[in-house]
């Protein structure tokens, strides 16, 4: 025989299980809402610089563990979405082995493919001084393309080229410098002067 108390109880047991299945329910519900609210959200893109050094110095080793080229700079600015360096007033040393030095100037690079491309833009110059095995040389040109690991400058820009006393100058310009291969193209002007006698 059931008495009020039992009875009583018995609803109450009843009312907090369905309460309790009813919070868990509705977390389920939020949770499930919330991973497909997820999954179909598209993905963030940082479009922004994540991070920037100014006054910098990078200095490139080569294979042989020796100084390939020193690139230094007033800023140096990360660009996440590309994976790409900005450098303001960059300055690039190469130090070829066996070679003269070079010193190359710009206005502004965009450094990309894991550093396997520098994009030189406004106002390049290149000097090399005059050695012993070789004449002194000068370039000029608007956009300069450096490929570091292959050696090799080109631009599709006017460049104009002094070697010693000579001059050269065209449109377009291919230099590779571990082959010694030098090809200018396009409106190409030249004044050569013969290198003195030893």
């Amino acid at each position: 025989m059931k008495t009020a108390g039992s009875t009583y109880r018995l609803r109450m047991i009843m009312i907090i299980v369905l309460a309790a299945a009813m919070t868990l329910g509705s977390f389920w519900v939020l949770e499930v809402m919330r991973k497909s609210s997820t999954d179909n959200a598209p993905a963030i893109v940082r479009t922004e610089p994540d991070f920037y050094v100014e006054n910098f110095k990078f200095i490139q080793i080569a294979k042989s563990g020796k100084i390939h080229y020193k690139m230094s700079g007033a800023r140096l600015t990360h660009e996440p979405l590309h994976d790409s360096y900005q450098i303001a007033q960059p300055i690039i040393n190469s130090l070829g082995q066996g070679r003269a030095p070079m010193t190359m100037h710009a206005e502004s690079a965009i450094v990309e493919d894991n550093n396997s491309k520098v994009h030189l833009h406004k106002n390049v110059r290149i000097d090399r001084p005059a050695t012993g095995q070789s004449q002194s040389l000068h370039l000029e040109t608007e956009y300069l393309l450096l490929l570091p690991d292959d050696d090799v400058m080109q631009s599709d820009q006017p460049v104009k080229l002094m070697l010693g006393q000579s001059t050269l100058s065209g449109n377009s310009m291919f230099a590779n410098n571990a082959t010694r291969e030098l090809r200018v193209a396009g409106k190409v002007h030249g004044n050569f002067v013969a290198a003195p006698a030893h």
